[in-house]
């Protein structure tokens, strides 16, 4: 696989960052991808960081508000899409346990629609809060039984993987992609 200069920068910028900042591999393994050819000829970052972020405690992902600017007329939609996923297991009255993996996909956060103001675009920062309950998982999960009783095991709500994405009105593909563990 060949890299351009331009990727080959971004890597040792985000590899750099991550070892600064003490941050984890996981958040190091973000990658960004920014598509010219989905946006208006001449879009360009102005001012912020576009970038998303895991918070290892709680699991929170953050994505940052920035502004573009050259994108004229051009509406656009940022969205944050988010999977978690735990383990909950099922009793019954015997204390028979049954493992039961089950899968929340929390309902995708969205800036709604965009419009620029003077070719500039701003971007609202976006959040996967609140991250799933133990509720709604063992509310998805299926036992055996129906009489069986549905335990979240502690501490196994994980933050499975995450897509941001910037779409601009009118263009084909995503002009930024940003997926995360």
């Amino acid at each position: 696989m060949k890299l351009s200069l331009r990727r080959v920068l971004i890597l040792f910028a985000a590899l750099f960052f991550a070892l600064a900042t003490g941050m984890s591999v996981a958040q190091a393994a973000i990658t960004t991808d920014i598509n010219p050819a989905a946006a208006p000829t001449g879009t360009h970052l102005q001012t912020g960081t576009i970038s998303c972020s895991v918070d290892p405690t709680t699991q929170l992902v953050s994505c940052t508000s920035f502004e573009l600017a050259g994108v004229g007329n051009t509406n656009a939609v940022g969205t944050l899409s988010t999977t978690y996923t735990a383990t909950v297991q099922c009793r019954n009255h015997g204390g028979q346990i049954v493992e039961v993996k089950s899968q929340v996909k929390t309902v995708p956060a969205t800036t709604g629609n965009l419009a620029p103001k003077n070719g500039r675009l701003t971007v609202t920062a976006l959040s996967s809060s609140p991250v799933p309950t133990a509720a709604q998982f063992e509310a998805l999960a299926t036992c055996p039984n129906g009489n069986w009783t549905k335990e979240l095991l502690g501490g196994t709500i994980t933050l499975s993987s995450f897509t941001y994405t910037l779409h601009f009105a009118g263009f084909t593909g995503d002009y930024i992609t940003i997926t995360g563990p």
